[in-house]
């Protein structure tokens, strides 16, 4: 497939100012193409992901990708699909965010290679030297107010009296087209890619460059996502998915994909990952004939993790999720245990109780809260249902010591197939 055929099949088109006419130009060559990421934070989140991907999609089939830092855009903040105005960030803070961003910019798209290397820009190259005398007499010129009070993301925030939209905003519009005819110029860029969110800004930047150039370029929208159930894509009931393993570790980060509901998962295979449309079909029928086996959720975690963090952070992250499904823990590192801490109800143990002979399982199993009481917990013991670091533990006679402690610090207790405690001494 070529890459718009490709954009297709995955559901990755969500509107083109010129289909017909793009897919010619993308047929009689390979083309200069962009897409801004505005450093709102120092690090992308997974809703980030579909325009960054699509570039990396549009550089693996012999195409130029630019991914341009917003260096100058992200002083003044897009209010596209927003209901009220962004903070506006200091220097110090963008320079960082910027910073933080390239890193993962670098991840995912190729700038040594030889054919067709991936370029990396901050639009403050060329914005920040033009005054704001120049700056209106030049661009703003060309703009029409009524035509930019007719676009969405302008009218929506103007119909709402309380918070309305500040000049500031206003002229996001202008900076983001500027960006577009500026590339155009410096590298031939000839489309710009971008949320569907975005479809009025690169329409100013394309009619900027036919005014300016004479030239005929394009735009692509790509869909904004939401789950099925209506909630935006990209969150977790702990907040935004961060790309940054600092932010969100790579167990939490590949939580998140394995999580996904099962009406959306086929779909994500699609948007998100490089697999083959065999492989995804594959794995389609798989999960209508066995949905409990869960094989597309892990292919879809899989391939996410090992994209963004490797091969071996998802091997950890596919190990720590194992044990919370009654996986061994040989060999398990501390780092990896550590994260499934926060994942389970947390207890203190006092250490002393520990130490010489031990403290009775009965007892501790009372008091993890997994057995309302010692009784209980005898019963259950001799059922068989309870595990210790997921040994199971058949003898309501067994004391806990020191040795039992993983790390030095925890027990993992379980009660059944999926009841967890962790205690931790003190």
């Amino acid at each position: 497939m070529n890459i718009f055929e490709e954009l297709e099949w995955r559901g990755l088109v969500a509107d083109c100012t010129d289909a017909a006419e793009l897919k010619k130009r993308l047929e009689a060559g390979p083309i200069v193409l962009y897409a801004g990421f505005d450093p709102t934070a120092d690090s992308l989140h997974a809703g980030s992901l579909v325009p960054l991907l699509a570039l990396r999609r549009f550089q693996l089939l012999g195409h130029h990708p630019i991914a341009v830092a917003g260096g100058a855009t992200g002083l003044v903040g897009d209010p596209s699909g927003r209901t009220a105005e962004r903070q506006l960030l200091n220097k110090e803070t963008l320079d960082r965010n910027i910073a933080g961003i390239k890193e993962q910019l670098r991840l995912l798209l190729d700038f040594e290679c030889v054919a067709n290397p991936a370029r990396l820009v901050d639009n403050a190259e060329w914005t920040s030297p033009i005054g704001f005398l120049d700056f209106l007499r030049d661009i703003g010129k060309h703009f029409s107010v009524n035509q930019m009070m007719a676009k969405e993301s302008v009218r929506a925030r103007m119909e709402n009296r309380e918070t309305g939209l500040s000049f500031t905003e206003f002229s996001y519009m202008l900076l983001q087209a500027f960006d577009f005819f500026h590339l155009f110029q410096a590298h031939q860029c000839e489309l710009q890619i971008g949320g569907s969110d975005q479809w009025g800004n690169i329409t100013a930047g394309m009619e900027l460059t036919r005014k300016k150039a004479g030239a005929h370029v394009f735009g692509l929208t790509l869909p904004l996502i939401l789950n099925t159930d209506g909630t935006k894509f990209g969150k977790s009931a702990a907040g935004a998915v961060w790309l940054d393993a600092k932010k969100t570790s790579v167990y939490r980060f590949y939580q998140f994909w394995i999580r996904t509901d099962d009406r959306d998962v086929i779909r994500y295979l699609k948007y998100f990952t490089f697999l083959s449309r065999e492989e995804i079909e594959s794995l389609a029928a798989q999960h209508h004939e066995r949905p409990e086996a869960r094989a597309a959720h892990k292919a879809l975690a899989a391939a996410m993790t090992d994209l963004l963090h490797g091969a071996n952070a998802t091997t950890e992250a596919i190990r720590a999720s194992d044990i919370l499904f009654g996986g061994g823990l040989e060999g398990i590192a501390e780092s990896t245990f550590n994260e499934i801490v926060g994942e389970v109800p947390t207890r203190d143990l006092d250490k002393s109780k520990l130490e010489g002979t031990g403290a009775p399982l009965p007892e501790v199993m009372a008091a993890s809260g997994l057995c309302p009481s010692k009784g209980q917990a005898r019963k259950d013991i001799e059922g068989g249902g309870v595990y210790v670091n997921n040994v199971r533990e058949p003898s309501p006679l067994r004391n806990l010591t020191m040795a039992d402690l993983l790390f030095g610090k925890h027990l993992l207790l379980r009660k059944g197939k999926r009841n967890y405690t962790v205690m931790s001494v003190k």
